[in-house]
């Protein structure tokens, strides 16, 4: 292929990858509604009294508790009107379905319309809902739902705010047992930095595109392979925080929620490889890989440079580097490819001549 035929095909895969951006972007989230970042912070300190065996802790950024039963007998969780909820035992999970909570807590807004048949009065009637003795669910209790901040947050934004301790009721064996945790809001960072750090570093990066031979190629699918790599390690991240445990829990997590993010992560790391090694139609990888890792990875991550709490297990600083570095690689290498292709091109343009062609003589 040459270098014009290239750079439009890279052009028509940016311009068809922008339509699908839209309609994609919703199916990477690592849970079916979890925020990509918050300013609330919620956090499990215990179980009282203590029960061996049983452990609960906030997942996906704290939309949801994650209970884990290793007792060997049945706990129930209380919904909100007394009433048995969720059961998690040696057999499996089991929701109540005339609890109001299981519809309730479908969605982390709460605003699910109930059924006739929801009635905390009436007697349980279980449904299965998994074979594991693990269940998650979003619960009111361990959230702020209101649609402003609380009065302390907005009277002083500028530090953090205890904004309640909450409590959520257990049955382990038939006995009352307490979950105790805490919510708290955290002042959201400013993002002016990381966009300046972005656009900037994608910048410097794209500017390679000028420069000719080996060297200025090499230097760029260095940082996209770096970049990948901070892809992967979000998308691992998110996977984590959802609560996927073991190998084989992240990797069917992986498959099963983040499996074009991981592709994608994946491909700017063969892409960097790739232009490093000199390989043919590097310029054209380099612009692909960039155009979907901006994308597909940089894009669907930017709230967490606006939001305190990021949906991975490390502090919101770090995944904030990760998407900076993801924007940087993946704006750099487009552009850095695109003016190589655009150069290419002109290089292998034909030459016309400047000025009128003289007609040959004509003999008499």
């Amino acid at each position: 292929m040459t270098p014009a035929p290239l750079r439009r095909a890279v052009l028509l895969v940016i311009a068809a990858l922008l339509g699908l951006l839209g309609t994609a972007a919703p199916a990477y989230a690592h849970g079916a509604d979890a925020p990509d970042g918050t300013d609330y912070r919620t956090a499990v300190t215990g179980i009282t009294p203590a029960r061996p065996g049983l452990t609960v802790r906030a997942v996906e950024a704290g939309a949801r508790l994650e209970l884990v039963n290793r007792t060997g007998r049945d706990v129930e969780v209380i919904g909100y009107s007394g009433e048995p909820y969720l059961r998690v035992g040696p057999d499996g999970a089991y929701e109540n379905t005339r609890s109001p909570a299981t519809y309730l807590n479908r969605t982390l807004a709460g605003d699910t319309a109930l059924p006739a048949a929801a009635d905390p009065a009436a007697p349980p009637q279980w449904r299965r809902i998994g074979d594991d003795q693990r269940v998650r669910w979003h619960d009111q209790r361990t959230l702020w739902r209101e649609p402003t901040v609380p009065a302390p947050v907005a009277a002083d934004p500028g530090r953090e705010h205890r904004v309640r301790d909450w409590a959520v009721p257990l049955r382990a064996g038939g006995e009352p047992v307490e979950l105790r945790g805490t919510l708290d809001w955290v002042p959201p960072p400013d993002p002016y930095p990381w966009w300046v750090a972005a656009t900037l570093g994608a910048l410097l990066v794209g500017a390679a595109g000028l420069l000719p031979g080996g060297r200025a190629l090499r230097g760029v699918g260095a940082v996209l392979a770096l970049g990948g790599a901070a892809a992967v390690a979000l998308v691992l991240g998110r996977e984590l925080d959802a609560g996927a445990q073991g190998v084989a829990g992240v990797l069917l997590g992986l498959l099963a929620g983040q499996l074009w993010p991981l592709l994608t992560g994946l491909g700017a790391l063969a892409a960097g490889g790739w232009a490093l090694a000199r390989r043919p139609a590097a310029d054209f990888v380099l612009a692909l890989a960039g155009a979907c890792l901006t994308l597909f990875v940089g894009v669907a991550n930017l709230t967490v440079l606006s939001r305190a709490v990021a949906p991975v297990p490390w502090s919101g600083g770090t995944a904030r580097v990760l998407v900076t570095g993801v924007l940087v690689a993946g704006v750099g290498a487009a552009g850095a490819g695109l003016l190589r292709l655009h150069a290419a091109a002109r290089t292998a343009a034909p030459r016309t001549p400047a000025g009128p062609v003289p007609s040959p003589p004509v003999h008499r």
